[in-house]
């Protein structure tokens, strides 16, 4: 195992290829702007160390990244690496994280525009995450306890669990396909419009005109709050806790709910509409 300890560097392919090495309180960074530190390594852990450049982890097979930090200067941080846990570190920069296989990340604090695109099996435990288009088109999802904030989030993902979560965001879940969310707040607009198979459990929902044109939509004892023109042309069983603003044209399915404010139903634009429309009040 070789170690190496208490160094700088920052020339071009700084330690390009090891493998089987110990890095510990190491800092890249310096005039020669180097970039691609450890692309192609191998099972490596990396501690306490600090990543100021640009395309420090490509191509990484087995390794652990663990009490470090990542400025946002550190640019497309991690890319096409299998097997990495990352724990305890500050991420920063923006796409941290693509195209990257069975990643593990726990009680990390994130920054990065663009994060977690196209990756396969990333499991997410005590995370921050802030971004503005996070998780595209990422595959086998197992999150619990994240707290983020975005925009565009989990847009064509497929197959996601999310526990235990508060997602603040904008139009999350966009034809995201086999999502379930348990015991999570989910705040923001057009929530998960051209969804298949989303499955909110225990969620309250916050925001406008949420979950239409949605297919296999199955709501089981959410509450909602300012949502307003719900479930536009979606297919749908929910079974909501308390009151509901408004709910426009569902298409089939049940809508249950203690009470709805406005009940919309444009005969001539959903045809053959059989969703039913249950009330307490």
């Amino acid at each position: 195992m070789q170690v190496f300890k208490d160094r700088t560097f920052d020339e071009e392919r700084a330690l390009y290829g090891v493998h089987g090495a110990e890095i510990i309180n190491c800092e890249f960074a310096g005039p020669a702007d180097g970039e691609s530190a450890l692309k192609e390594c191998g099972d490596v852990k990396i501690a306490n160390c600090r990543f100021l450049l640009r395309y420090p982890l490509w191509h990484v097979t087995g390794g652990s990244l663990t009490d470090s930090v990542m400025t946002d200067t550190c640019r497309a941080a991690m890319w096409y690496d299998k097997d990495l846990t990352i724990a305890d570190t500050q991420i920063g920069g923006i796409k941290a994280v693509r195209e990257c296989d069975n990643t593990v990340l726990q009680n990390c604090d994130i920054n990065s525009e663009e994060f977690g695109w196209f990756c396969r099996g990333m499991k997410m435990a005590d995370c921050r995450l802030t971004s503005v288009y996070p998780f595209l088109q990422s595959r086998n999802l197992e999150i619990d306890g994240l707290n983020m904030q975005a925009k565009y989030s989990f847009q064509y993902v497929e197959n996601v669990t999310i526990k235990n979560s508060v997602l603040d965001t904008k139009d999350a879940f966009w034809h995201s396909k086999n999502v379930t969310v348990t015991d999570s707040v989910v705040k923001g607009e057009y929530l998960a419009w051209y969804s298949e198979n989303l499955h909110l459990i225990r969620c309250k929902i916050i925001g406008t005109q949420p979950l239409c044109y949605a297919k296999g939509l199955v709501l089981e004892d959410c509450t909602t709050e300012g949502c307003d023109l719900a479930f536009e042309y979606s297919d749908v069983n929910a079974d909501i806790k308390g009151s509901i603003v408004s709910v426009k044209n569902p298409r089939s399915g049940y809508i249950r709910a203690g009470a709805i404010g406005e009940i919309i139903l444009d005969e001539h634009r959903v045809k053959d509409g059989t969703c039913k429309i249950e009330t307490a009040k």
